[in-house]
């Protein structure tokens, strides 16, 4: 396998950790003042000496999976006051062996993320805060919490039509019936800020996040 340009030694230990938190920075809105870090698995066992906390840290400072600056993210942390504590839970069956979750925070803002390291640097995320996610984060993506109202899913996709995007993959998940509901929309193009602040306006949309095709 031809894996990404990376600071090594692992792309499952490595590049995908540095993408695995950047997705999660951008889902927060910014670098973290504060994050729990919980390694699973192979990742609890393994992540010292893999370098998997310095890939971590250095994603966490949008670090690209290539910027020496990894090598020394402990100390960046430090010095930009990022406030950080690492967890490990070495056997749980219910996760994928590379699995990582961030708790984060940033000012008001709270976020959980779950992320999986499938190897050469590609990733899934598992979760975002409860919600079934399975994103790449290879395409355009949206995330869209919104109250479960009958018609949601088919006026959000003409919304999105209406600019000619193709939809990749979608997927919704929720709390209950009725409840709030999270849609996760993979795309081949990038939407336009105007019908992100159209989706945003409306009254049972609680919050919208777009994640752009950028080299994660």
């Amino acid at each position: 396998m031809i894996g990404p340009v990376m600071i090594g030694p692992s792309s499952s230990h490595t590049a995908g950790v540095v993408r695995i938190a950047r997705v999660a920075i951008r889902i927060l809105g910014g670098i973290p003042e504060d994050a729990i870090i919980t390694f699973y698995n192979s990742f609890a066992k393994t992540y010292e000496g893999h370098g998997s906390d310095r890939a971590i840290l250095g994603g966490l400072m949008d670090f690209k999976t290539d910027d020496v600056r990894i090598k020394n993210a402990i100390e960046i942390a430090k010095e930009q006051g990022v406030h950080y504590s690492f967890k490990s839970i070495g056997n749980s069956s219910v996760h994928h062996p590379n699995t990582i979750k961030l708790n984060l925070k940033k000012e008001e803002k709270s976020i959980e993320v779950l992320g999986e390291s499938l190897g050469g640097g590609i990733i899934n995320i598992e979760e975002v805060d409860g919600f079934v996610a399975n994103f790449s984060a290879q395409h355009h993506t949206l995330i869209i919490k919104a109250d479960d109202i009958s018609g949601a899913i088919a006026f959000i996709s003409s919304v999105i039509a209406q600019e000619k995007i193709n939809i990749a993959t979608m997927s919704v998940s929720r709390k209950g019936k009725h409840d709030l509901a999270c849609h996760v929309i993979e795309m081949d193009s990038g939407i336009s800020e105007i019908t992100r602040q159209y989706l945003t306006s409306l009254p049972w949309i609680q919050e919208l996040i777009y994640i752009p095709d950028i080299d994660l």
